[in-house]
């Protein structure tokens, strides 16, 4: 199985950017973001945002800890599609020698939320629209695309038919195959399961899928939800064949809710990578939105949160 920034071609060279650390961005500190994504290539970690009419921005570290000053990667393009909710949930991935960001925004092309592929040979961009500005059917309202690469090498677009265009506001979870070039679906996109598949007490929203193989080759999706009581949560869907069609089951045990971990908010849209060392690390953003006082100050705002994963009993564990 091949994930594109699981296993992607790593080598030990210095990469030399002209990047500013002017800023205080720390993990530890609290680093504003929603959403985020974070890619190793080349001994660097590159960390990717939506930025609005900035565009699509990165940072980049050489601990997790200490990041750089963002740099636009993928400005607004000139006479662009979209016209609001730019930009939302970007990811960076690398296949055969290029790197593809999958982005959403709300098109006045279609007047729905749409994914758009943007290309680039290297991780700072400049990334270019190569799939006209929607990959996915332009009738829905689609969000938070990822890669999925099967045995076969043939590449996947898993995403999120949004609860917004569905007719019970119960989002879906689909899968469709990707052109060896990305420009273009070449198949109709297959619905792997509904939100409401989760369980009773479980709100509509489908966020953040992100695929993962075990040791033993079974196939696992992260993906997000809201449930009374708990919040915004990471939860772990099993594909039964241990292929992206499934069938698909939902594991009744969480890997990631408010008080889960001693302290910890409530959080979501996670996605997973290896670090320099080889430990698999999840990457979620908490709280889901400001937390305020009684007297109206903000004492707490989604922030990015990275901690470290293992594999145990068939499943996967924030360590």
């Amino acid at each position: 199985m091949k994930f594109s920034n699981l296993n992607i071609p790593v080598s030990n060279k210095e990469v030399k950017l002209n990047l500013e650390y002017t800023q205080n961005r720390k993990t530890s500190e609290k680093l504003g973001c929603r959403d985020p994504f974070i890619l190793l290539y080349d001994n660097k970690y590159y960390f990717y945002q939506g930025a609005g009419s900035r565009g699509v921005v990165c940072s980049v570290s050489d601990d997790l800890e200490t990041w750089s000053d963002q740099v636009t990667v993928l400005p607004v393009p000139e006479n662009f599609h979209g016209i609001k909710d730019l930009f939302w949930a970007p990811e960076c991935h690398y296949y055969k020698g290029n790197f593809y960001i999958f982005t959403s925004v709300y098109s006045n092309k279609t007047n729905h939320r749409c994914i758009s592929v943007y290309r680039a040979d290297n991780p700072m961009g400049p990334f270019v629209d190569i799939a006209d500005g929607c990959i996915c059917p332009k009738d829905w309202d689609t969000i938070d695309g990822t890669l999925y690469v099967d045995n076969d090498g043939q590449p996947w677009m898993v995403f999120v038919h949004e609860w917004t265009s569905m007719p019970d506001h119960n989002g879906g979870m689909c899968a469709a195959k990707l052109s060896e070039d990305f420009t273009h679906l070449i198949s109709e996109p297959v619905e792997l399961f509904r939100a409401k598949d989760r369980g009773e007490g479980y709100g509509g929203v489908t966020d953040g899928p992100y695929m993962y193989e075990d040791a033993n080759g079974h196939l696992m999706m992260i993906w997000s939800n809201g449930l009374n009581d708990v919040g915004y949560l990471v939860a772990i869907a099993h594909s039964e064949s241990d292929t992206i069609l499934g069938p698909w089951t939902h594991q009744d045990k969480l890997l990631y809710c408010k008080d889960c971990i001693p302290g910890c908010t409530d959080g979501g849209h996670a996605m997973i990578f290896n670090d320099k060392d080889g430990v698999t690390k999840i990457t979620l953003h908490g709280p889901n939105g400001r937390r305020k006082d009684d007297a109206g100050n903000v004492i707490d705002y989604e922030h990015l949160l990275i901690y470290d994963l293992v594999e145990k009993d068939g499943t996967l564990e924030i360590k």
